[in-house]
């Protein structure tokens, strides 16, 4: 059997309620290769893999996938998963109230007459974490495990059941850069074992660094792919949007005028570890700049507006925050927006959309007070109106606003839990990691309505662990480390060498 044809999938097509998304895709990935497949949110990358993973079963699409030269037609994931192909999601599908061991073979579990072996779980636990070089503990509870420690659990629990096939969903989102290597050096490793490992991912530098070989998704269609060296991150770009982006960071230099918020020795203290998550830290926002918040991963860049924000009723919070002049007091969420604050959360699928309700709902969350008549009743009317409105500001691609925001791709979604904190009119909106986990067009897109806000006199907040994007977006830059704010740049001024020594207080 020749090498190419170890996995093919040969126009493939699949709908859902009438609208085509995948459309006559091809593709062939070789047997231990490291096969990317890129595109924008939509392009169908991810209903493409959950066809292979038995997700969307037999029936539900049309053309042929062949593994090692056989047609398969899995009509469920346990049928998929006896073939060898395992996904890993970026929402990780783990129990954390449980062991490693009792995630790794949830569901497998071995033993007799339905008596589990748990001296044979663990045994097999300790072999498959040895195998990936990674030292936890099988008898640890998940929940004590950092995320990229999880991630390990769930690459462990894939191995467990023999897996030829490793699919990656966003695998890298909400690691730290330490935990991408590890992750990268667990692929490299189970690629000399012969496993093929398929990746997806909106981080086109990380695509081109792990990836033997690639697949370009655009509108559901396949339109390049490759040998990953013929192709530069330029070209991928250019074939996922259709056309050439001339510039990745759109930023209009802004003058940053009066000071509109000051933050004044604010400190953050969980009792619960116990640790000071914010040490004392001040600084002010002006209108009209964006900006910008860096550190690594645990700086307290999260918790210091989270904070600030209301969100946190467990912990011992004190400092001052002014709004143009006036004290705040600040208790909850509701308080904050009240007071003109908003808040993108970092992790909009959690905490920044409710999944199971449709835009409008979704949209107007924040602001249902001003839309409620004097009889009490949300005027829908309005609602829709209004939801159409910032629909269209935003470019919003969507069926119709009565769409479950569940539905709508990563980016779309993001432009939903913005939408929801504009219709509250914050005078500061803090956008917490705001184009995590979303394509290069998305990503764009959230660039130009930052900067359509800054010129609507929106003062903005960002957040961003991607050390380009501030620096491709921001007009000033603080940089925490351990709690505290370490240095401010100037966005002239600012380098990521610079950036990384405040970062990890590295005096040079």
């Amino acid at each position: 059997m020749d090498k190419q044809d170890f996995l093919t999938f040969k126009d493939i097509n699949k709908s859902f309620s009438g609208v085509r998304v995948l459309k006559d895709v091809n593709c062939s990935i070789k047997k231990g290769d490291v096969h990317a497949i890129v595109g924008e949110n939509g392009a169908g990358k991810s209903t493409l893999v959950k066809i292979l993973a038995g997700v969307y079963p037999v029936g539900e699409y049309t053309g042929v996938i062949t593994l090692e030269g056989q047609e398969c037609w899995f009509k469920d994931i346990r049928q998929a998963e006896d073939a060898g192909i395992c996904i890993i999601y970026q929402e990780l599908e783990l129990i954390p109230s449980m062991t490693v061991s009792e995630n790794i073979y949830l569901g497998y579990e071995p033993g007799k007459r339905g008596v589990i072996d748990h001296d044979l779980m663990h045994k097999n636990a300790v072999q498959l974490l040895a195998r990936l070089h990674a030292d936890i503990s099988p008898e640890v509870l998940v929940e004590q495990l950092r995320v990229g420690q999880q991630q390990i659990v769930a690459i462990c629990r894939a191995l467990s059941k023999n897996a030829k096939i490793l699919i990656f969903d966003e695998p890298t989102s909400a690691l730290s850069d330490t935990d991408v290597v590890i992750l990268f050096d667990i692929i490299r490793g189970l690629k000399k074992e012969g496993v093929t490992s398929i990746f997806i991912s909106h981080k086109l530098h990380r695509v081109r660094e792990i990836s033997d070989s690639l697949t370009i998704l655009r509108d559901g269609r396949s339109v390049a792919g490759g040998p990953i060296e013929e192709f530069s991150e330029a070209e991928i770009i250019t074939h996922m949007v259709g056309r050439e982006l001339l510039k990745k960071y759109p930023r209009v230099p802004h003058q940053g005028s009066e000071v509109v918020m000051e933050v004044k020795n604010f400190t953050v203290f969980d009792p619960g570890i116990p640790k000071t998550l914010v040490d004392n830290v001040s600084f002010s926002v002006r209108k009209g700049e964006i900006l910008g918040f860096s550190g690594l991963m645990g700086a307290g860049r999260t918790e210091l507006f989270m904070a600030m924000f209301g969100s946190y009723d467990n912990y011992e919070i004190t400092g001052e925050i002014y709004l143009e002049g006036e004290k705040l007091t600040i208790s909850t969420p509701y308080d904050a927006i009240k007071k003109g604050l908003g808040l993108v959360v970092e992790n909009r699928k959690e905490h920044g959309l409710v999944a199971c309700l449709n835009i409008i709902n979704n949209s107007t969350l924040a602001n249902l007070t001003q839309l409620t008549t004097r009889l009490g009743a949300v005027d829908e009317n309005e609602a829709i109106h209004r939801t159409k409105e910032y629909a269209e500001k935003f470019s919003l691609r969507y069926s119709s606003l009565e769409q479950l925001v569940e539905s709508l791709s990563g980016g779309n979604q993001q432009k939903v839990v913005i939408t929801k904190s504009l219709m509250a009119s914050p005078k500061i909106l803090i956008l917490d990691e705001p184009t995590r986990g979303i394509d290069v067009l998305a990503k764009h897109d959230i660039y130009n309505i930052m900067n359509q806000l800054i010129e609507e006199g929106v003062a903005i907040v960002m957040i961003s662990s991607e050390m380009p994007e501030i620096m491709g977006m921001a007009d000033r830059i603080f940089v925490m480390c351990e709690g505290k704010i370490t240095g401010e740049l100037m966005h002239e001024e600012a380098t990521q060498e610079k950036i990384m020594q405040f970062a990890t207080r590295f005096k040079g």
